[in-house]
């Protein structure tokens, strides 16, 4: 007897594929999914959050707090999971900070969700009810900022200070002192005119192994971390030549053939040969240019050529640094070697090689007119410590442009939290309908920062909790943990400020992902398309 032919949604899809709807199947395996995640970010919440010792698909060893890096290494591969490490995503681009609430917010969000859907709530009731609260929410956010902090000067770098020590002490704690002034000092020295227009590529960082964090500096202008070209290893008040396509003779363009037929001939040809780059590198020495920068291979003519003309030789092969150096030094990149016109040269006060910690690096200073660069040289023990403090600039970095951008501050150490918490639960007793249920839900969710910021640093929770209730309910809105001592206390005595956008955005990224993935009550999965899998590509595969 034929078999049946299969009917309903398995004769509409092809076999192989895979149908999850409703409720118990799709919402909460979705939501459980989420939990996951999120459970495995909120121990590195905060300045005693714990670090994740990832290894990548690619055997790479990352040992961080810091959750974008550690979403984006994770390689997350539930499609509901991968909703929350987008939010997470896109913060840290947005922000550069505040990846880690995000995340964790929103699994604390669906969790408490799940609670809502097995005590008898419909899903849209709830999107219903997170959607009034996390408009609430955002309203009460701006009545907790404090007055004045709307006026900042950029430059002033005890300000700057104050609204970055937050974000550098949750991923180095202890560390905020050392490098909050070093990256404030970077961030001044390259803010242009107009702060709105602060590009975070201008401030670089150099990981030299060796020393320790406070043999790190600032230097105005490039560091290069390799040694120059020839034996000139100093040039000061220099003006600079820049050549993409290397110093070197140049093969022409069609193929010739030269017949030589004698010895004299063979000899005149390399003369000439000779003669054509002294000429080409005298050429770029009379037009004043005291250092030439390559950005291919210097042949080893053209480089006898340099010193006898007393020319410095680098040679930088990465073009993304190419165009930093001609950025730092406002030269313009020439394609071949030849006589630069004297606005194509560039300029930098000194440029020299010294060694710091076993290296050579070229250092290029621009002090004069140089608010186009600067780098910031750390110095740690080892490769996994300078990443992760490179991590920490770069937050402190991306923090001080959203602040140029925005510079209103909130209470931090979950002082906010809690006064958000406090104010939406009142908010959803004045709530009638169904939706007071997910608002009273969203206000606890809150709960989860104060509680994670105590547990991480080994202190108790719920008393934490409800003394921090406590004091906010007298009308003290500022108070909020003290992690030290392990008490709570007025934050702005212990100056723990975060900017609002980076709440603002964290509430808005999570509550947003939330949603999405509570819409969510059917899961369709096409059958994987054959061949090996990226993952699992044959030895000596390139990644395309």
């Amino acid at each position: 007897m034929a078999l049946l032919p299969p009917h309903g949604i398995q004769s509409m899809l092809k076999e192989g594929h895979k149908h999850l709807s409703g409720l118990e199947e799709a919402v909460l395996k979705n939501i459980d999914a989420c939990k996951q995640l999120s459970v495995i970010t909120r121990t590195s919440l905060g300045p005693n959050g714990m670090n994740k010792m990832v290894i990548n698909h690619l055997d790479k060893l990352f040992i961080t707090n810091d959750a974008g890096t550690i979403v984006n290494e994770l390689e997350v591969q539930h499609p509901a999971a991968k909703i929350l490490v987008l939010a997470g995503k896109a913060q840290q681009e947005e922000i550069g900070d505040g990846a880690n609430l995000t995340i964790s917010f929103s699994g604390e969000l669906l969790q408490n969700a799940e609670e809502l859907i097995r005590s008898g709530l419909h899903p849209s009731e709830i999107i219903s009810g997170y959607t009034k609260a996390i408009a609430k929410a955002i309203e009460l956010l701006d009545e907790l900022v404090e007055e004045g902090s709307e006026i900042m000067d950029v430059r002033n770098k005890d300000e700057v200070v104050l609204r970055m020590k937050a974000a550098v002490a949750s991923k180095q704690y202890g560390q905020e002192d050392i490098l909050c002034p070093l990256i404030a000092d970077a961030c001044i020295q390259v803010c242009p005119k107009n702060p709105a227009s602060f590009n975070v590529d201008n401030v670089r960082v150099v990981k030299l192994v060796g020393g320790g964090l406070q043999n790190s500096a600032i230097v105005r202008g490039m560091v290069l971390k390799h040694d120059a070209v020839g034996s000139i290893k100093k040039m000061a008040k220099a003006k600079i030549a820049v050549f993409v396509g290397g110093v070197d003779t140049s093969a022409t363009e069609t193929k010739g053939t030269v017949l030589i037929q004698s010895a004299e001939q063979l000899e005149n040809y390399a003369k000439t040969e000779e003669a054509k780059v002294e000429e080409l590198i005298k050429a770029v020495a009379d037009s004043g240019a005291k250092v030439v920068v390559s950005g291919a291979a210097v042949g080893e003519m053209a480089l006898h050529f340099c010193e006898r003309y007393k020319l410095m030789v680098l040679k930088i092969s990465s073009k993304f640094e190419l165009r930093r150096f001609c950025r730092t030094t406002g030269a313009v990149a020439l394609l071949k070697l030849s006589q630069p016109n004297p606005d194509d040269l560039g300029y930098a006060d000194s440029i020299s090689v010294e060694e710091v910690g076993g290296s050579r690096v070229t250092i290029v200073k621009n002090e004069e007119n140089g608010n186009s660069i600067s780098t910031l040289v750390l110095r740690g023990s080892t490769d996994s410590i300078l990443d992760d403090l490179e991590r920490a600039v770069d937050d402190g970095v991306n923090t001080y442009k959203a602040m140029c951008r925005n510079s209103r501050i909130v209470p931090g150490a979950a002082a906010t939290e809690i006064e958000l918490a406090r104010k939406l639960k009142e908010f959803s007793f004045r709530e009638t309908g169904l939706d007071q249920y997910a608002i009273a839900k969203f206000a606890e969710s809150f709960e989860m920062v104060p509680k994670t910021l105590a547990e991480n640093a080994g202190l108790n929770s719920m008393e934490i909790i409800a003394s921090l209730y406590a004091e906010h309910a007298d009308g003290n809105t500022k108070v909020g943990i003290d992690l030290e001592e392990g008490v709570c206390k007025d934050v702005s005595s212990l100056n723990i400020w975060d900017l609002y956008v980076t709440k603002f955005f964290a509430l808005k990224y999570a509550a947003d992902a939330a949603c999405t993935v509570l819409r969510v009550d059917q899961i369709i999965m096409a059958k994987q398309a054959g061949g090996p899998r990226r993952d699992q590509q044959p030895g000596g595969m390139d990644e395309d």
